[in-house]
């Protein structure tokens, strides 16, 4: 079902007992809804939770900002580095802001909340600005986006930055999304090809939305260091992240759990930068103790 919130429709899957403990789920960088697992969505429904997925603003079946534009995304990494300001669309703050809307919208004063990637800097902006509406914050696989901070593997960022040729069909989408997945997933957890197919497939079907995702490309790079940002943050807070993430290199956690008052930290061997079958329940467990320690 679509929300209305800050302007905006955000579609929101919506499962477990209307009385569970409500969570929030924020995907990443042009992920959708369906990106989080069913068997991890199924296992917290089974912990109690109340489970709300999001697609983000220019993903997914929420509204796309097409009359926006699309950024020039190496204009804008070259003013990043350069030190210059660096304008977007709209910002990481205006995301977070969604994630306000649609808990109104529900009549939700607050909420456990588990962002992964750039979901996890929606999640910072919103556990810092509204402390009062985050019980507990899960952050998986992201970064505070400080400047000293190692960089992506060169090769994943130019893979990033492609696009498929103008007019390709689904196979030739898939097959571009299968090489981009494949070069971050997790080398101690490998996703057989064929399963991995299946998901980027039914994903592709259900939308295709390349120019949001440079969009929220631009708000990431725009948005920039958020280090003096969490340690506002007052939540019960866990970061988790894996060892092995080429995407976002494992320094950003150790950097993340220092910067928030009593973070605690959980580094996973062998991890990705993605959710393998594996480690579901792991993932599950931290959700649920982390909120356990709200009480």
């Amino acid at each position: 079902m679509r929300i209305p919130s800050n302007g905006l429709e955000i579609e929101l899957d919506d499962q477990g007992p209307a009385g569970g403990e409500p969570l929030l789920l924020v995907m990443g960088l042009g992920m959708q809804l369906i990106a989080w697992p069913d068997e991890l969505v199924n296992d917290l429904v089974g912990r109690g939770f109340r489970v709300l997925r999001i697609d983000n603003r220019d993903a997914g079946l929420s509204t796309q900002l097409d009359h926006l534009g699309v950024p020039n995304l190496t204009w804008a990494a070259l003013r990043w580095a350069m030190h210059l300001p660096v304008t977007a669309p709209y910002g990481i703050a205006d995301m977070a802001g969604d994630v306000a809307g649609v808990l109104d919208a529900l009549g939700l004063p607050a909420v456990h909340v588990c962002g992964a990637s750039m979901g996890g800097m929606v999640a910072q902006h919103f556990a810092a600005r509204h402390p009062q509406r985050v019980k507990s914050l899960t952050l998986m696989m992201t970064t505070t986006g400080a400047r000293h901070l190692p960089h992506a593997q060169p090769h994943v960022r130019r893979a990033l930055l492609r696009r498929p040729p103008a007019g390709a069909g689904e196979a030739a989408i898939v097959e571009h999304l299968m090489h981009i997945v494949s070069l971050i997933s997790s080398p101690g957890y490998p996703t057989p090809p064929d399963e991995m197919r299946r998901r980027l497939t039914a994903a592709v079907r259900r939308a295709w939305r390349p120019a949001g995702t440079a969009r929220q490309l631009a708000a990431i790079v725009a948005d920039g260091d958020r280090s003096a940002l969490v340690r506002a943050i007052t939540a019960p807070t866990r970061v988790l992240h894996g060892n092995d993430d080429p995407l976002v290199p494992v320094a950003a956690a150790h950097d993340l759990a220092a910067r928030i008052a009593g973070a605690e930290l959980d580094l996973v061997p062998g991890m990705g930068h993605d959710l393998p079958a594996a480690l579901l329940p792991r993932f599950a467990a931290g959700v649920a103790e982390n909120a356990a320690r709200v009480r």
